[in-house]
């Protein structure tokens, strides 16, 4: 009996539902706040919401990006201030996905998509320029051909970290919009937060009892100052 005893397992999981995944035809649903591949996002009404700042270039831990800013033109503006990101390069064979890039930028320009199956096989491809960064005229990522998009939800939630359920990790604001509208999105709603409280993208906030705690705490502050 002791020499059957080791299929004991076996035996056991060949009546249970198999769970093997179709991977890659069929893919499994990712967090909200997944890292995937970057995207520059622009404003509703087209204009580029990256003003060539650097500050992702500057942040970021493995010295991937690459950005020069320079002055918007007068006659056609690219961004709505006085200078645009000329050039933007991000190389993916640096890239660690670690979002700090995002947390940096001061308009939401950059964001990162769902997408994480892409591969190269040359150098050149793997260098991502504002061509393939910014997003079309649907407010989508520009698809290439190396990457795998089988699920819209990669490509639709391209902003989910932006639209964190809290400030700086403080509770008591959650649910407050504090991002810019996008092209062929408008100002999307906020997550889903700690309390289970989801609130509109209008900005109105339910008189719950952080919030006016908050409220009243940032009063007193000015009143004694």
């Amino acid at each position: 009996m002791g020499r059957f005893a080791g299929f004991a397992v076996t035996f056991k999981q060949m009546f249970k539902p198999r769970v093997t995944g179709f991977y890659p035809r069929e893919k499994r649903p990712k967090p909200p706040r997944f890292h995937g591949r970057h995207v520059l996002n622009r404003y509703e009404d087209g204009m580029e919401k990256c003003i060539g700042c650097e500050l992702c270039a500057g942040v970021c831990p493995a010295k991937c990006i690459y950005v020069r800013g320079a002055d918007n033109p007068t006659d056609a503006p690219v961004s709505p201030g006085e200078r645009y990101g000329f050039v933007y390069e991000i190389n993916y064979l640096r890239c660690i996905h670690c979002d700090l890039c995002v947390e940096a930028c001061p308009t939401e320009a950059i964001t990162e998509s769902k997408l994480f199956e892409f591969s190269f096989s040359n150098r050149e491809d793997a260098i991502y320029t504002k061509r393939e960064l910014v997003v079309d005229d649907e407010g989508r990522a520009r698809r290439q051909p190396w990457e795998l998009w089988l699920d819209e939800s990669e490509n639709d939630n391209n902003s989910e970290w932006m639209r964190a359920t809290s400030s700086a990790g403080a509770a008591a604001y959650e649910g407050r919009v504090n991002w810019s509208g996008e092209l062929g999105y408008g100002v999307r709603s906020p997550e889903r937060g700690q309390s289970g409280i989801m609130r509109s993208a209008s900005g109105m906030t339910a008189p719950d009892e952080p919030v006016v705690r908050v409220d009243e705490e940032a009063a007193d502050e000015g009143s004694r100052n």
